[in-house]
């Protein structure tokens, strides 16, 4: 049986954080999450025949968050709500601007990119838990990944 503690709620932040790359907007992430656990819980009494909890509820998250994504009038929101941590005032400036060239660069990768390299490069998922995830193949999400870095590197790389 779902235990909704020792089950559901570990996986809430990595959710969050998932939702929040693709919507791009920290109050409908947690929109999306919530939406995801409630829908989990609805079928928990289904729930015993999947067999990677975690994978299926980041599917159901990113769906969810691709969907409210297309519904979106207003795309020009940006990733500001992420709240950082206190730098030295010595390299505060430099580190925001990096950070926010960063943010800039993958705000415009195309969706699968960005949740790629969200899940890899952030999260530290296996290849092959990507592809379970996102229902690809493992060699689809190396080329997805490869790109994403390419177009990261590319756009913070000066005289290209």
């Amino acid at each position: 049986m779902l235990d909704v503690k020792r089950d559901i709620l570990p996986l809430k932040d990595i959710m969050y954080r998932l939702a929040l790359r693709i919507t791009l907007s920290s109050q409908e992430a947690e929109d999306v999450v919530q939406d995801v656990i409630i829908k989990l819980w609805n079928t928990r009494d289904h729930l015993d025949t999947v067999d990677n909890l975690e994978a299926y509820a980041l599917r159901m998250t990113r769906n969810l968050a691709l969907d409210r994504q297309r519904m979106r009038v207003n795309q020009s929101e940006s990733l500001d709500a992420i709240k950082e941590q206190p730098l030295a005032d010595d390299t505060r400036g430099e580190q925001q601007e990096q950070v926010e060239s960063v943010r800039t660069a993958m705000r415009q990768l195309p969706e699968k990119q960005r949740s790629v390299m969200q899940l890899r490069d952030f999260e530290g998922y296996s290849y092959k838990e990507i592809a379970e995830m996102l229902s690809i193949t493992e060699d689809q999400v190396k080329v997805n990944l490869f790109r994403a870095r390419q177009f990261i590197k590319a756009k913070l790389t000066p005289f290209n």
